[in-house]
């Protein structure tokens, strides 16, 4: 069964959603000319936001992560952005001796290890790639929404980062059937793990399918105590990181 059939669904007021998700992206494009842009994890919310981007004819740079440790299907979504939207994605890549020394240091599973140490992993190869990625631009876009977990239940329209930089994220107030009805309305690519029950995908060791009941982000280092489940992308300085519950072996 796909994400589509199980998902997507028009739902009152989502018309207003989609105008206001719009407007939202068309004042930071003008608020920042030439310096902003979509950090977009290539899961259905970023998507979203993409479609928008291109449909909408906005003035707003296309980036991602290449972790080195994403599945090969979500990878594959860089180009398929580009030959249906013929938009050009930045990648951004972890350094290569920083991985290396990582993994040599503490092996290959040194996520499931502590938190300071799936910590330091995410840091390498996501922190570090997006400080490139933001470097000289003063705003960025996400496909953030307070429905994914209740650690963003409070996340705005725009906000200020912990550098000072605008924060966009136009579909805050969304529901995932307003992001499935979306893509099957407007026919957007998206990740086939999706149809796997993986509502959140980040990297391959770190990311499971979910339960029927689970919550949408349960399926993201799943090992950890909820409080936790950030890779520091869009944690303040002054927010902690609990505890662990107990590693995969």
């Amino acid at each position: 069964m796909s994400a589509i059939s199980l998902y997507a669904r028009r739902t009152d007021g989502y018309e207003a959603r989609l105008a206001h998700a719009v407007q939202v992206l068309r004042d930071a494009a003008q608020a920042h000319p030439g310096r902003i842009v979509q950090s977009t994890s290539l899961g259905a919310e970023d998507m979203v936001v993409t479609d928008l981007i291109a449909r909408h004819h906005l003035p707003i740079a296309l980036g991602t992560l290449e972790t080195g440790m994403l599945h090969e299907q979500t990878v594959a979504l860089i180009s398929r952005i580009e030959d249906r939207y013929g938009l050009k994605v930045e990648v951004y890549k972890p350094v290569a001796e920083s991985v290396v020394h990582f993994v040599k240091t503490n092996g290959e599973r040194a996520m499931y290890e502590s938190i300071d140490l799936r910590k330091a992993c995410c840091g390498i190869r996501k922190l570090e790639p997006l400080s490139r990625m933001l470097a000289n631009r003063d705003a960025w876009v996400t496909g953030l929404r307070r429905e994914q977990s209740n650690n963003r239940g409070i996340v705005g329209f725009s906000e200020t980062d912990d550098k000072g930089r605008a924060k966009v994220n136009p579909l805050a107030d969304w529901t995932w059937n307003d992001v499935w009805h979306y893509i099957a309305t407007n026919a957007v690519p998206y990740n086939p793990l999706h149809d796997e029950f993986m509502p959140s995908i980040g990297c391959a060791p770190c990311t499971r399918a979910i339960a029927v009941g689970e919550d949408f982000r349960a399926g993201r280092w799943w090992w950890e105590d909820e409080k936790a489940k950030e890779c520091g992308l869009h944690v303040h300085e002054e927010q902690p990181a609990v505890s662990m519950i107990g590693a995969p072996r």
